[in-house]
């Protein structure tokens, strides 16, 4: 088992490393490829408005006018042992690990990003235990009740889960619940758990529900096909044929079998969400990583599209190394293979 983890680690620093090296150049090189010159970068980092000659002397400070590997050389140094950016007057250091210095906010962005998290992972969090209960829940109840109208109902609210867009069902919910029922409060009225833990939930409660609406239904779908499956299966029957109770065979040897998918994508849903569930936070004007992406755009702010990418990024690997760890405690056969 411990060779196994170690294994996991090692594969996941490699990948962090890659993925590191394909983001520099997708935003460093590849502009460079499609004719950008140093200056058109550096203005991704003083803005729109400021000067040719202002740009060309922030280009040179940021060192754009070096070769692509003593550029992505600095961008790891920054952040393995942090930065040093010169913003004229002074020179601002930023410490390790360093996501970037943001000279539109004269701030760096890791602080930021840390500020935001809390939120984003609030809802990510509070929809992926609603979309794993209901999601898993009614695909085991359609499979077991294959061809029923139980099973023809939830795969039909299934499917008009996985068709609608989030910016559909959250601008209809808010206009339902929220402007016309007045059961839930608008949007942007996030309040941080510290300060009022019945008012943060309650205030996420629509976006929770919006959220988990749409990934519940894409596993109670996988939920059912995998159920459907292993029900078949030669072990089931055994554990039938021994007289073992119907619940016991369906909870203990089907459901069992099931996880293995399930795991796999909800690491893959969790790390996206957490690295900003861009739709629902714009939706319902939730402060977290998604709005901070689109405020960086927006603003054409190049140093906070790269820390969220980053940071992104880094929520996927770490959620598929712990999914990849659950695979050894729900099928021991892994750490073998």
């Amino acid at each position: 088992m411990l060779a196994y983890i170690i294994r996991r680690l090692i594969g996941a620093v490699l990948t962090l490393l890659v993925i590191t090296a394909v983001v520099f150049m997708i935003f460093f090189l590849l502009p460079r490829f499609a004719g950008a010159t140093p200056e058109d970068l550096a203005s991704r980092y003083v803005g729109r408005t400021a000067t040719p000659e202002v740009v060309h002397e922030m280009a040179v400070r940021l060192g754009f006018t070096d070769p692509i590997w003593v550029q992505y050389g600095r961008f790891i140094k920054g952040l393995v042992a942090g930065a040093d950016y010169d913003t004229g007057p002074t020179t601002v250091h930023c410490d390790a690990p360093c996501f970037g210095y943001s000279f539109l906010r004269q701030n760096p962005v890791l602080p930021d990003l840390l500020d935001r998290i809390p939120v984003t992972v609030s809802l990510a969090l509070g929809a992926a235990v609603l979309w794993l209960v209901f999601g898993i829940g009614t695909g085991v109840l359609s499979a077991l009740k294959r061809g029923t109208i139980v099973d023809r109902l939830s795969m039909g609210v299934a499917l008009a889960g996985v068709s609608l867009p989030i910016f559909f069902t959250g601008l209809l919910s808010l206009s339902i619940f929220s402007y016309g029922l007045g059961w839930f409060p608008p949007g942007n009225t996030y309040v941080p758990i510290e300060e009022n833990v019945l008012d943060w939930a309650h205030a996420l409660v629509l976006p929770w529900v919006t959220l988990a609406f749409l990934y519940a239904a894409g596993y109670a779908r996988l939920t059912r096909a995998t159920m459907l499956e292993t029900m078949n299966e030669d072990f089931i029957r055994t554990a039938r044929a021994k007289g073992l109770p119907e619940r016991t065979v369906v909870v203990k040897h089907g459901l069992r079998s099931v996880l293995t998918p399930v795991l796999t994508i909800f690491g893959l849903d969790l790390g996206l969400l957490l690295g900003g569930a861009v739709l629902t936070e714009t939706t319902f004007g939730i402060p977290g990583i998604g709005q901070y992406a689109i405020e960086a755009v927006k603003n054409n702010d190049l140093p906070r599209v790269l820390g969220v990418t980053v940071m992104g990024a880094l929520f996927i690997v770490v959620a598929n190394l712990i999914v990849d760890l659950l695979y050894a405690v729900v099928d021991p056969r892994v750490r073998y293979s």
